[in-house]
């Protein structure tokens, strides 16, 4: 049985591994083709920074990620407090709300939001853009914050914030000494998220950008035309930035996990 689970493994790694290895040898080929691998070049990386369309494209991904994701830190965070305080039936009720987004199809949820900003943006004049991106981008990275920081709450002890408060602390400064650190851990591991489904979201943000370009759109465009070996290049920095991510967020969930065995 151990062999067999074994095998299952490798042939599960292959499957999900395979095509971004080979993604990642052919962006350093010389030619452009392929299916034959004919000499190693950095022509590709390149050619990459030097275009000035698509690095005018990572500009704007990251300055969406990185505004949608602090935000949706932020109202996660204050939305998990408040669900954790609620009784039991109406968390229940919330939390299947909450949810929602998650289990939406994504092209529902781009389309809605489109037809919602054009209803807006018709009555007040103005265009879709980096506003809308961030919105649309806060509607489906919030309830990934709720879920990653509620699980905190259940783990920590629930007399904590009434015992900093018994020793003295003000109701802000309860939370901010006891309660914040307990859940710090979930918080970073939310924003981190938001952040990875930010940066490399495609159909919500294809519905919602208006003239704006992200780089998912700009490799969907690049493709329609012709498979680029820049863009094999492109993906591969994308998969090298999300899999750092992943990376440190599982170092602090270690981390955190043997700090808890430790106290214990």
């Amino acid at each position: 049985m151990k062999k067999l689970s074994k095998l299952y493994l490798v042939l599960v790694m292959l499957f999900l591994y395979a095509p971004i290895f080979v993604l990642i040898v052919f962006s350093f080929n010389t030619t452009k083709s392929h299916s034959v691998l004919s000499g190693f070049t950095l022509d590709w990386y390149v050619r990459l920074f030097n275009n000035r369309f698509i690095m005018n494209s990572v500009l704007n991904t990251i300055i969406v990620a990185v505004a949608a994701s602090v935000l949706s830190t932020i109202l996660g965070t204050a939305a998990a407090i408040g669900i954790n305080n609620m009784k039991k039936l109406p968390r229940a009720l919330v939390m299947n709300v909450t949810n929602m987004p998650i289990m939406n199809p994504e092209i529902v949820t781009g389309v809605s939001l489109m037809l919602l900003f054009v209803f807006f943006m018709a009555r007040m004049k103005l265009e879709m853009g980096f506003v809308t991106l961030i919105i649309a981008h806060i509607t489906f990275d919030v309830p990934y914050v709720i879920l990653n920081v509620m699980p905190r709450f259940r783990q920590m002890n629930p007399n904590l914030y009434e015992a900093a408060q018994d020793l003295g602390c003000g109701p802000v400064s309860a939370f901010f000494k006891a309660v914040l650190p307990e859940i710090m851990p979930g918080i970073i591991s939310g924003f981190l998220m938001a952040f990875t489904f930010s940066l490399d979201d495609f159909v919500v943000s294809y519905f919602t950008s208006g003239t704006t370009q992200t780089l998912p759109i700009t490799i969907y465009s690049m493709t329609r035309r012709k498979v680029s070996p820049e863009i094999n290049a492109l993906s591969t920095i994308i998969f090298l930035v999300v899999v750092t991510v992943l990376v440190i967020n599982n170092i602090i969930e270690r981390r955190n996990m043997r700090k808890r065995g430790g106290a214990k």
